[in-house]
């Protein structure tokens, strides 16, 4: 049975991943918030334990976490949660920045940081779910894209740094799926929202999968994957 460590179970494709994974017989501690998220998340994934963190404070985070009981070995630790604001440069506020950067960005640093010891152990997998906004950056878009193309960055370093180590690292482009956050996008937008026109999240969650599954002998870098033509 291998153990996951997951951000954004709460709904999406991070819920999408812990159900299929929890599904399958697999131990999942998952992120929350706070304790009130904490009880939620163990009501919906019964078996499942959780880590209370606020990854909008990352300076908070490792003290959070030395009162909390971390798995003793981690098999992957699975970057999922994001938050997204769109505006141009011109009006975005130094708030929405600090905001942005630090839940798409500086906490996944810093938890994979503090879950490296356990990675290591395990010769893990870390699973950074980026964007198509982590390749290309479009008007309306900055922050969000320069938190994801900052994501990128990360998982190429700590690649290379951590092969020696037995660490895989893989960063997963998903185009728009549909998610309440890609709802809120076309809110952002001033579009009007058809979910049937985008990924279903179980879908990309079986993208993440297959990169966790594949044998010792190979190790994806980079999957992209974007909305088909589903004939509805």
């Amino acid at each position: 049975m291998a153990t996951h460590v997951i951000t954004g179970a709460g709904s999406g494709i991070g819920e999408a991943v812990a159900r299929q994974l929890l599904e399958r017989g697999d131990e999942l501690y998952l992120f929350a918030r706070d304790a009130g998220r904490a009880k939620q998340l163990e009501r919906h994934f019964p078996g499942a334990r959780t880590l209370v963190a606020d990854l909008d404070d990352p300076d908070r985070i490792s003290w959070a976490l030395s009162h909390q009981t971390l798995p003793e070995r981690a098999d992957s630790l699975l970057h999922i949660a994001g938050a997204v604001d769109l505006g141009p440069v011109g009006e975005l506020t130094p708030k929405t920045w600090h905001h942005t950067l630090a839940v798409n960005l500086v906490s996944p640093a810093e938890l994979t940081r503090l879950l490296l010891p356990q990675l290591r152990v395990a010769r893990g997998h870390v699973v950074f779910v980026n964007s198509g906004a982590g390749l290309t950056a479009h008007p309306q878009w900055s922050a969000y894209a320069a938190s994801k193309h900052g994501l990128k960055a990360l998982a190429d370093s700590l690649r290379g740094e951590e092969h020696t180590n037995g660490v895989r690292v893989t960063s997963v482009y998903p185009g728009r799926t549909a998610t309440a956050m890609q709802a809120k996008v076309h809110q952002q937008e001033g579009k009007e929202y058809e979910p049937e026109k985008w990924i279903d999240p179980a879908s990309v969650a079986r993208t993440v999968l297959c990169a966790l599954d594949l044998p010792r002998d190979a190790e994806i870098h980079d999957l992209t994957v974007r909305p088909g033509y589903s004939g509805r």
